[in-house]
């Protein structure tokens, strides 16, 4: 004989599960936090070491690349912490594809920090370090519109339609490829822009995906993507 759960178990339940489904994301976000701790430390140090040496002034380089490791390592934080406390997603059915261009989209962009490192000129490298920031701080900003509904797969927890996703429907993996962008310039070409070429080709199956889920479960959400472009404002 089946026994139904009580009223108040259910949500429990389905919250726990879906903890549980975060929890990789969590670790491994914990995990590049703390690979970041030693290079963050090295940095401050020798900008110490300056600062004692010509207190004149920093070089500017090396104030970029600490405000880049910083905006990262804020990033990572805010991500552990909206993984952890995020809204129960609504009940809708991911398959298989879906949920592998999720992944992809998501972790791709891993293969080209395993590259080879170019020497470049001293633009360029400043040219990878701006879009670097830029992009990790315009990531922070829809990390903080999705807030508690934010996802790795396909799911619908809440339509978000403020901050950044006023201008473009999906700002944070816009901010994503700045940064993986500014990431690939630094390594050896033409491989890293070819990672990159294919993680964007799975970015935009997922955002497809992604407005599938979101149509189905807000009957708003076709007006509002209406009336906010996908990715670039009044472009695309």
């Amino acid at each position: 004989m089946n026994q139904q759960l009580p009223t108040d178990i259910r949500p429990l339940r389905r919250k726990l599960y879906d903890l549980l489904a975060a929890t990789p994301l969590i670790v491994w976000y914990c995990f590049g936090l703390t690979q970041m701790f030693p290079s963050m430390t090295q940095q401050l140090s020798l900008a110490k070491l300056f600062m004692q040496t010509d207190p004149s002034g920093l070089p500017p380089f090396l104030v970029l690349g600490i405000v880049s490791k910083m905006c990262t390592m804020f990033l990572f934080a805010l991500l552990v912490v909206m993984f952890a406390v995020r809204r129960v997603s609504l009940r809708y059915p991911i398959a298989i594809f879906p949920r592998f261009a999720a992944a992809a989209g998501t972790f791709l962009g891993i293969g080209i920090v395993m590259l080879p490192l170019e020497e470049l000129s001293s633009g360029l490298y400043l040219l990878s370090l701006l879009l670097i920031i830029g992009g990790t701080a315009f990531a922070i900003w829809a990390t903080l519109a999705l807030a508690r509904s934010i996802s790795i797969m396909p799911e619908a927890r809440r339509l978000v339609t403020s901050g950044p996703y006023a201008l473009v429907r999906h700002p944070l993996y816009l901010g994503e490829f700045f940064v993986l962008f500014g990431i690939a310039l630094q390594h050896s070409m033409p491989w890293a822009l070819l990672v990159l070429g294919v993680q964007c080709m799975f970015q935009f199956a997922r955002m497809k995906n992604e407005e599938r889920v979101l149509a189905q479960a807000f009957p708003t959400y076709a007006y509002y993507a209406a009336h906010t472009r996908r990715l670039f404002p009044g472009v695309y």
